[in-house]
């Protein structure tokens, strides 16, 4: 059963491990797993730095994408949190996926949303989830990253908000778009970015103008000079440590969906991290923020 552990082993996978003998592997994150995978006796090639063509897609159908890199006690730069929740490898019981405040618990038990698609991708993504909006034209796709791969997963997110990379899921017959296609990117986990640089050029390459929530610590600070700021619109990120749960991003796309400002979508996803937090909507206030 899903469980709710402290704010403090939160907190905790947001901040940098002091230690200067910690060292962690990143340069073949990817390599080694991204190549070819076998899944269902059907062979294919995954996660490539080949970028694919576009794909048509429906655009009638609105589509958020979430990535949630999963929590990893041993291969992000984090201080440990218990070992059930802080398995990268294992989505069932991760601290920002399978627990009741991860994003898989949390939507599964929103009155708001139905879950009408899951299915396991490969060794990068262990789990895709499609939810569908239960009064608006909406659905939302969520893909749990292994923690292994947080810099692939990273990686990903930036090129999806330059629209570098664009995608879609088959769903009843129709595409549905997701990366680049998406109306609405997200990201949720651990700030990879505090750990290791992703270097390349991450400027718009179509002139579509991206939104963009990110659940991490002091993500502003790290993300923003990434982004290209013509076209990446931040509507919700951090400046400070914060606890990455999912009831904050829940609220905040209740009110994008409902075409409200940015204003009202910041106030509700303050809003929701003062109540599960206790932390006091002044306190929220200093941590969430939105635009740059």
């Amino acid at each position: 059963m899903a469980k709710r552990f402290p704010l403090i082993a939160v907190i905790y996978a947001c901040l940098l491990f002091t230690s200067c003998n910690q060292s962690i592997d990143f340069t073949a994150d990817v390599a080694s797993e991204a190549k070819t995978t076998v899944i269902n006796k059907k062979e294919f090639t995954t996660h490539s730095d080949v970028l694919p063509k576009a794909i048509p897609y429906d655009t009638a159908i609105n589509t958020i994408h979430i990535r949630v890199a999963l929590c990893d006690n041993r291969y992000q730069g984090i201080m440990p949190v218990p070992e059930k929740i802080g398995n990268g490898q294992d989505p069932r019981y991760n601290l920002f996926w399978g627990c009741g405040y991860g994003v898989k618990t949390f939507f599964k038990r929103s009155i708001d949303w139905t879950l009408v698609k899951s299915q396991s991708i490969d060794t990068i993504i262990m789990e895709r989830l499609v939810f569908k909006h239960r009064s608006a034209n909406y659905y939302l796709v969520a893909d749990a990253y292994n923690g292994k791969h947080i810099k692939h997963c990273t990686k990903e997110f930036l090129q999806s908000s330059s629209g570098s990379l664009t995608d879609t899921v088959m769903l009843n017959g129709k595409a549905l778009g997701i990366a680049g296609n998406a109306k609405l990117s997200a990201y949720i986990g651990h700030n990879g970015l505090m750990d290791f640089d992703i270097p390349g050029n991450f400027s718009n390459v179509d002139g579509k103008k991206r939104d963009v929530m990110m659940l991490a610590c002091s993500s502003r600070y790290y993300f923003e000079q990434k982004f290209d700021q013509h076209y990446v619109h931040p509507i919700v990120w951090t400046k400070a440590l914060m606890a990455p749960e999912a009831y904050t991003i829940h609220d905040a796309i209740g009110a994008y969906i409902k075409a409200q400002p940015d204003s009202e979508i910041l106030e509700a996803a303050i809003s929701a991290y003062a109540k599960y937090q206790k932390c006091g909507k002044k306190g929220a206030s200093t941590i969430l923020v939105s635009g740059y």
